[in-house]
């Protein structure tokens, strides 16, 4: 199906681009979000008449997603979650957590707007975009961890795992060389003055 771009479309083209398309693509997402028209006569007709205004509106909306972008860009978000001994997390982060810890924070973000590549399984630090116009992409880092205390030794740029994991082979290490009823014993003797 032909086209028409209302505004910029990643990997597809620029506003006022005439693109061929697959028919579900322009159904499903172009048509129903007002991101593209029909390539027809009439359509061609209204947005040679409404070109103008189409990126005027466009010019405002990328300068206010700059100015939030702004504030936006290197700042980093703390997500407490549940995880086991080595990191790995009971469940995962979503687009919708980082956008409710962004919202949060103090900047309006819709979920579709942060673009997650893969799920994030473990605890750690990661860079993830959050995409505030079709021009206009900022960086956030999300810090994922099982404590406020663990997130702030993250930030700081220590192994959480590395030290939790040398702490548990210590105890284990430890409870190796005493089996359970071994240690120092009572005297028979002190038993007895006990019993009388």
């Amino acid at each position: 199906m032909q086209v028409i771009l209302l505004e910029r479309v990643e990997k597809l083209g620029q506003m006022g681009d005439e693109v061929k398309v697959k028919d579900g693509f322009a159904r499903n997402f172009l048509l129903p979000k007002k991101k593209a028209l029909r390539a027809n006569k009439a359509n061609r007709e209204y947005f040679a008449s409404q070109k103008a205004q189409l990126e005027a509106r466009n010019l405002e909306q990328k300068k206010e997603a700059e100015q939030v972008g702004a504030k936006l860009e290197g700042k980093s978000f703390m997500l407490i979650r549940q995880a086991g001994d080595r990191g790995q997390l009971y469940g995962s982060v979503s687009p919708r957590d980082i956008s409710m810890a962004i919202t949060d924070g103090g900047v309006s973000v819709a979920r579709g707007q942060v673009a997650l590549d893969s799920a994030i399984k473990t605890i750690g630090l990661f860079k993830v975009s959050v995409v505030l116009h079709p021009e206009v992409r900022v960086s956030v880092t999300v810090n994922v961890a099982r404590s406020e205390d663990e997130a702030e030794r993250q930030a700081r740029g220590e192994d959480v795992l590395a030290e939790k994991t040398d702490e548990e082979e210590a105890l284990a290490n430890a409870e190796a060389l005493f089996d359970e009823g071994a240690g120092p014993k009572e005297d028979e003797g002190e038993e007895a003055a006990e019993a009388e």
